[in-house]
């Protein structure tokens, strides 16, 4: 079977193909959506533990001002990634739980499917296309204001 690359979380995977009688959300593609997000989710937990590393190991002291700006630099650059990555794994987290609680794949503002490829493309989704579009439509709106 062909192996698919999603675009959110750079992770490899044999893109789900239903049965043709199967139903949206059947428990084998919960498992599917499920592993690929505790996939992303290590991947990520394993980069955070790296970053822990590597700051205790550049706990030194440059004399050179220039050095210690340019570490200084690298640093905050890495907290930065570090925290938007904390929230990524909250916001796994989160759908996680719409997994255990049976509502994941639908959008939270119309109800409808979101779709598996979508999913696949954007595991932590919570919207269809047509509401994405319209919400980013509105923030362009209000950013112009």
């Amino acid at each position: 079977m062909a192996q698919a690359q999603s675009k959110s979380t750079g992770a490899t995977f044999t893109p789900y193909e239903p049965a043709p009688s199967e139903e949206y959300m059947s428990p084998a593609q919960l498992a599917h959506f499920k592993k690929i997000l505790e996939d992303w989710k290590q991947e990520l937990m394993e980069e955070v533990d790296r970053t822990v590393q590597h700051m205790q190991d550049e706990n030194v002291v440059y004399s050179d001002p220039n050095d210690r700006a340019s570490l200084e630099t690298d640093m905050t650059l890495e907290l930065r990634t570090r925290d938007r990555e904390r929230k990524l794994i909250r916001k796994i987290n989160e759908t996680l739980d719409l997994i255990a609680k049976g509502d994941y794949g639908y959008c939270e503002m119309c109800g409808v499917e979101i779709g598996l490829r979508r999913l696949e493309a954007r595991p932590t989704a919570t919207l269809c296309i047509d509401c994405k579009t319209l919400q980013e439509k509105r923030e362009k709106q209000m950013a112009g204001e």
